[in-house]
């Protein structure tokens, strides 16, 4: 079993019972580290702690007061890197980078450098004041903590922000290079986590000090129009930036934690083009319905999912599909993520009454053939949307269920009446999305009957079958996969459903009457269908099917 950083310091003769007790109801009140309790009550130098905490952590210690860097070595990192990370490389042995950190937890730093100069980095522990001062004397510029005072002078506040700017900058590049759509920003423990969503998956990105928090969440509040005194209350804001020639939406959401104020940002790039019915996943035969089923001239088109699921994509996807001449289309969003060329698209703003119902109500008089509703939230859009759909109008919307079936019940619990549902609903997609295998990495196995099973696969018809799995590759950053393809459970009215959602049947009924029936065709089905084809693997069905499965298994 290892042992406590304080009880090592004990055992080292280097404080006692009495103020290992003192210091850790220090800590408590202060809600501090350990360390950095003993240190505020001078019971232990930095040295010395860096030193112990080496030891408990099994990572060398390394004394920068000693000795010289080869130039060779320092060019191995960017200095803007090391200085944003407050690392320094030290040497190279046996293949490997050392790198010198001042935290044990920015191991995780060490994988993301890792990627970067495509060599093995291990890490060693050294004090964070001579790191500081190994940073400033081998890179010559200032360190962080300078960057943090200058900032809070009042003189040369120009140059003082900058820094700032060019980490905020940074950021949003990184994120773009990296085929991320979130960027997660969260205080806690002493440092600023930045996470990257890529894929549907978190990674860690960096950590920043404690103390760049406010000037960081001030720049992106600046950004965003939002109040930067208000500290206690959730915002949300947009920021609209240019990368590299492209134009870039971010959606910003602020919400107070006991350790600060996080912040999530949604990165929609307006340059990208759509994506096609056959690049979100849509096999042939589901091509087929799915045009068929849109070519009708009124009823409501739901798109059911989790926040990220790809609804909007797979809307707009129908829409391309209608978008002619002839056709009148009007959107109302919030906020417009595609500009679509002949379509007539109207952004929700709450602060001046601008709901979904409001431009529901005026877009009727705009004598429109399809109309597209972001997202349907409340018993007055739904029952708008439903008012157009039976006047005539082909509707298109999202709702936020767990399954196709579960739209007709969630309509019936925001106050439509059941016999309104039973009339307007033409169809329901639920989607999730899941990540394709790498092209370059992914390898051939053999399943196991179990694997089978779950999917809903004869093992007997799939004996000895080869399937893929992920591996991981310096193209896919180790993970097996890059980027993700939709699965999709689609259901059909028909006249047995409609009577049953006429009665306000349950749901379970609903279900058991669609799947006897044949309209409706499930995500594990549509999920087995890609894993044969190679597209995903079984563990990535089952991950964000898990739920839905009849037997959940360990994969």
């Amino acid at each position: 079993m290892s042992r406590t950083l304080g009880e090592m310091l004990i055992e080292a003769r280097v404080i006692s019972d009495a103020q290992l007790k003192e210091a850790l109801t220090y800590q408590r009140n202060g809600s501090l580290r350990l360390g950095e309790a003993l240190l505020r009550l001078g019971f232990v130098d930095e040295t010395t702690l860096t030193r112990t905490l080496a030891k408990q952590q099994g990572l060398p210690f390394v004394d920068l007061e000693k000795g010289r860097i080869a130039e060779a070595v320092l060019a191995r990192i960017p200095s803007e890197f090391a200085r944003e990370q407050v690392l320094l490389p030290v040497m190279e042995k046996d293949g490997k980078l050392v790198v010198a950190v001042d935290d044990p937890l920015k191991r995780l730093v060490a994988d993301q450098l890792q990627f970067m100069i495509g060599t093995p980095v291990v890490c060693a522990l050294a004090s964070p004041a001579s790191l500081q001062r190994a940073i400033a004397r081998y890179y010559g510029e200032k360190t962080e903590e300078s960057v943090a005072r200058s900032m809070q002078s009042a003189q040369g506040a120009d140059e003082a922000d900058a820094p700032i700017v060019r980490l905020v900058t940074r950021t949003f590049h990184e994120a773009l290079t990296q085929r991320a759509s979130d960027i997660h920003i969260e205080p806690g423990h002493g440092r600023v986590r930045v996470r990257f969503r890529v894929d549907g998956m978190l990674r860690d990105i960096a950590e920043h000090p404690a103390h760049l928090h406010a000037p960081l969440l001030s720049r992106l509040k600046i950004m965003a129009t939002l109040d930067i005194a208000e500290k206690r209350k959730p915002q949300d804001g947009r920021i609209g930036i240019k990368i590299d020639g492209r134009d870039i939406d971010v959606r910003c959401s602020i919400l107070p934690s006991n350790h600060g104020e996080s912040i999530v940002m949604r990165l929609l790039d307006r340059t990208r083009s759509l994506i096609s019915l056959k690049e979100l996943g849509f096999e042939e035969e589901d091509q087929r319905w799915f045009k068929r089923l849109i070519q009708r001239p009124n009823g409501i088109v739901l798109v059911t999912g989790p926040t990220g699921s790809g609804k909007t994509t797979t809307l707009y996807a129908a829409l391309s599909e209608l978008n002619r001449p002839d056709v009148k289309i009007i959107t109302a969003e919030d906020p417009v993520e595609y500009h679509l060329r002949g379509l007539n698209q109207v952004q929700v703003n709450q602060k001046i009454g601008l709901s979904f119902a409001r431009i529901l109500k005026a877009m009727l008089r705009a004598a429109p053939n399809i109309i597209l509703v972001g997202e349907i939230r409340d018993a007055e859009t739904a029952e708008m949307a439903i008012q157009a759909a039976l006047t005539g109008h082909l509707v298109f919307s999202t709702l936020h269920t767990n399954d196709a079936p579960s739209a007709l019940t969630r309509l019936s619990d925001i106050g439509v009446k059941p016999f309104l549902v039973s009339a307007s609903v033409q169809a329901v997609i639920a989607q999730r999305l899941v990540r394709r295998l790498c092209a370059e990495c992914a390898e051939s196995y053999t399943p196991s009957e179990l694997e089978l099973t779950a999917l809903g696969l004869d093992p007997r018809s799939f004996e000895g079958a080869k399937f893929k799995r992920a591996r991981g590759c310096r193209a896919c950053e180790n993970s097996g996969y890059r980027g993700r393809v939709a699965l999709f459970e689609h259901l059909e009215m028909d006249q047995s459903l409609r009577e049953l959602c006429f009665r306000g049947a349950s749901l379970e009924d609903l279900r058991q009457n669609a799947l006897a029936s044949g309209a409706l065709s499930g995500l594990v089905e549509d999920g087995a269908r890609k894993v044969v084809r190679g597209q995903t693997s079984i563990q990535e069905v089952m991950r964000v099917t898990r739920l839905l499965a009849e037997s959940a298994i360990e994969l």
